[in-house]
């Protein structure tokens, strides 16, 4: 029962998609159903106020410079309530934030919600350290609760599912 219940709160919607672009991606599944979570809670319709869009949130601009890296196909904002679409630019996105951390989750989801820039120049300042280990020192509190968030879920997920 218990069981049924947590599947409940951390469903694997999309799983078609999310374990596609997962592997494409070499990314952890669980980490993108986690992010997922966070961003729509699923729902592919939803626009933030900051206009990201669809199940992993992205801004246009995000989704047409990773779709140029991709498979240089023109995007368009509406593209991006196509769940298949929004996931596999977003494990995209993802993979290279993470690649660009050398793996490190905290750094890179981080930067998924605040933006690179704003991470480079937080570490820079030492306002955060280059490990991730400081979560609390996120200025946003928006972010660091986003981060805590992921990671919670993310071992939620883990826990449930392996």
């Amino acid at each position: 029962m218990q069981d049924i219940i947590l599947k409940n709160i951390y469903p694997t919607k999309y799983s078609e998609y999310v374990e596609k672009y997962s592997k494409e991606n070499n990314l952890d599944k669980y980490l993108v159903y986690a992010v997922i979570k966070a961003e729509s809670n699923f729902n592919p319709n939803v626009k933030s106020n900051a206009d990201a869009i669809g199940l992993m949130q992205l801004m246009e601009e995000t989704a047409i410079e990773r779709s140029n890296v991709i498979d240089n196909q023109d995007i368009a904002a509406y593209d991006l309530y196509d769940p298949e679409t929004n996931i596999k630019l977003g494990t995209s996105y993802l993979a290279y934030l993470l690649n660009l951390y050398n793996g490190n989750t905290v750094l890179a989801i981080t930067a998924y919600n605040a933006g690179l820039g704003n991470v480079k120049q937080w570490i820079k300042d030492g306002t955060i350290k280059s490990d991730g280990s400081d979560v609390e020192n996120i200025p946003y509190k928006e972010t660091e609760n986003y981060v805590r968030k992921i990671l919670r879920d993310y071992q939620m997920y883990l826990k449930i599912y392996e």
